[in-house]
């Protein structure tokens, strides 16, 4: 099995604003093994979110190449990409985007739900991941019944549930305070090494940035050399 999961080429994504053509990502080219931790860091603008949603099957480029996990995602129908994320890709977003009216385990259950687990099984691996977050004791507690730190926790449980080749991360300390961010990262990056998950997180945090094995910088729409700390 090759070690490169990611691998990017050429992508170029354009937006209009009024009369002017602004390019997002202006010919990106990208490899990323497995079992990397990655931070893309860069302003807003830079073109990292942007990036990540290329990554997550999200948004399509404009022109270019991409192939996750051995699949092409661009000549995929847009049923197949919904596959695709269902079954490789984990989400962690700034906003959490957990079901309000859900429970902490039901919350990270209904993906495995989605993937058609038996329900025994799936709460059986919802308790599971989230003790292995640290909200053993909090799997009845619906959102709004958790702090936002808690609720980021269930969060990356309900991303890695169902041990997806990748996890993308966007703005994932953004509401939360310091503390509580750098605890964050610290379980992501303690994951990373366990279980050999890939993570690629787009961030301006300076801890997060910090917390980068290899460290992509981007800027109007363009990466630097990628640098491995």
């Amino acid at each position: 099995m090759s070690d490169v999961l990611i691998s990017a080429s050429g992508l170029t994504r354009y937006y209009e604003s009024g009369e002017l053509k602004v390019a997002a990502l202006d010919g990106v080219d990208l490899l990323i093994e497995r079992g990397a931790y990655v931070v893309l860091a860069g302003r807003s603008g830079s073109g990292k979110t942007t990036l990540l949603n290329m990554l997550g099957g999200l948004d399509r480029p404009d022109s270019g190449s991409l192939v996750i996990a051995g699949q092409n995602l661009l000549t995929m129908s847009s049923a197949g990409r919904a596959r695709f994320r269902l079954c490789h890709l984990g989400f962690v977003f700034q906003a959490y985007n957990l079901i309000r009216v859900l429970s902490a385990r039901e919350n990270v259950a209904y993906v495995l739900q989605l993937q058609g687990v038996k329900k025994k099984q799936r709460f059986q691996l919802a308790d599971q991941w989230l003790a292995r977050v640290g909200l053993q004791g909090f799997e009845n507690r619906r959102p709004d019944q958790m702090s936002g730190g808690q609720q980021q926790r269930v969060a990356v449980a309900r991303a890695l549930a169902t041990e997806p080749d990748l996890v993308l991360a966007d703005e994932p300390t953004a509401n939360l305070d310091s503390h509580t961010g750098e605890s964050l990262m610290d379980l992501m990056r303690k994951l990373n090494e366990e279980r050999c998950t890939t993570f690629v997180i787009a961030s301006h945090d300076p801890a997060v940035i910090a917390s980068a094995r290899t460290l992509i910088t981007m800027q109007d729409g363009k990466i630097a050399p990628v640098e491995t700390l």
